[in-house]
């Protein structure tokens, strides 16, 4: 697991833009290592693949398509994203492709559009590999693997089901992260986070390795975060002393200004078209 590589990332698809592209709700990462071209979910609707054109990024040149969860706002582009790359290999845990409701006044359907589904279980298992631990995909690059819930302050984040009626919570069990092993520390791609950032960097450090994370990017699901969520999150990211930190999708826009506020020089704007490179 010592096994250090280079990364360059830049984000496809967010729910904000850079001038001359389109935000969406949804994210998607085109991550490049050393040995591997990685595209790290694929957005909601049309805004990825148009974003990756007028950015000159050709997604059908990634070695691995990897899915955080299955989500429809991290998964809109599956089908397209599988047959461009022709045999990239999908990662993703099984519990991807199951129904899923989040359910407010009225059950609202969350889950995978059904093409993407059909797209998964026609690849099937010569194509797919199913993520349930810590898995390395290339030198260095690591998928987390389901993320042992410990803290007691994180949830999910919103009331998710996997029935319309409400009777079984989902614990989005199938949430990733991935990570990369840089010289100076591991960076780490979120998609939602759902099962806690807090958890995802605990879990990487014990279980993967290392002292140091250096930079965390992506959905951090702090949208509907009480406040001793915020504070103990921002406590956390105090006591592994991050340098940079890049919250963005669902992290909502009250937390990333309280975690600007605590930390000012760690927190970087993101939108689709930004690049960064460790």
């Amino acid at each position: 697991m010592g096994t250090h590589t280079t990364i360059s990332i830049t984000v496809l698809s967010d729910n904000r833009a850079a001038y001359g592209l389109e935000a969406e709700h949804g994210l998607s990462l085109w991550i490049e290592t050393a040995g591997h071209k990685i595209l790290f979910d694929t957005g909601q609707g049309e805004v990825m693949p148009r974003n990756a054109a007028a950015l000159g990024i050709d997604i059908g040149r990634a070695d691995a398509i990897v899915l955080s969860h299955g989500h429809y706002d991290h998964t809109g582009n599956l089908r397209l994203a599988l047959e461009r790359t022709g045999r990239a290999e999908l990662l993703l845990h099984a519990d991807a492709l199951r129904t899923r409701y989040s359910i407010h006044a009225s059950p609202k359907s969350i889950g995978m559009p059904a093409s993407a589904r059909k797209a998964v279980q026609a690849a099937g298992d010569a194509r797919c590999r199913w993520v349930t631990r810590p898995t390395e995909l290339d030198a260095g690059v690591w998928l987390t693997g389901p993320v042992p819930r410990e803290t007691a302050f994180e949830n999910t984040g919103g009331p998710f089901y996997w029935d319309e009626a409400s009777r079984e919570p989902d614990p989005i069990s199938d949430d990733l992260s991935l990570c990369v092993r840089t010289g100076a520390g591991w960076v780490v791609c979120l998609g939602c986070c759902h099962a806690g950032v807090v958890n995802t960097l605990q879990h990487i450090l014990r279980d993967l390795g290392g002292a140091k994370i250096l930079a965390v990017i992506g959905g951090m699901h702090l949208c509907h975060a009480d406040s001793e969520r915020l504070e103990r999150t921002a406590a956390a990211f105090g006591a592994y002393d991050i340098p940079y930190l890049y919250p963005c999708h669902c992290t909502g826009e009250a937390a990333t200004a309280y975690l600007r506020q605590c930390f000012p020089q760690a927190v970087q704007p993101v939108s689709a078209g930004l690049k960064i490179s460790f």
